[in-house]
């Protein structure tokens, strides 16, 4: 697996207006093979900016490369950029991938 995330340092006056554009976009990432699931992260509070990480999960790194050069991501990403003249982040994102090397989950009991 392959996790893919980007950290945002979002302005604090804004951060409402940063959560809306998430939580009210289209995504495309279910059209794709190999993607498994995607959240939004709100972390710590900074004295200029709440941070905020993007993360997905693929199937495998050559899966999230495929995203990264299909007309789903391309299509996002323009319509990301152009929602706001204002500017929301300190800086561009900052983009981390890991190629996942061990997981552990937990099965369900029959009571859940």
């Amino acid at each position: 697996m392959f996790i893919a995330m980007n950290r945002f340092k979002v302005l604090k006056d804004v951060t409402q207006d940063f959560e809306q554009r998430w939580l009210t976009r289209e995504s495309y990432l279910h059209e794709l093979d190999g993607f498994i699931e995607f959240h939004m992260l709100r972390g710590p509070e900074r004295e200029d900016h709440v941070l905020y990480s993007s993360y997905t999960l693929w199937v495998s790194k050559a899966h999230f490369e495929a995203w990264t050069r299909s007309e789903q991501f391309r299509i996002s990403h323009i319509r990301a950029s152009s929602d706001s003249d204002k500017p929301m982040t300190l800086a561009h994102p900052e983009f981390e991938g890991f190629e996942v090397i061990q997981s552990i989950g937990r099965m369900p009991t029959a009571a859940e």
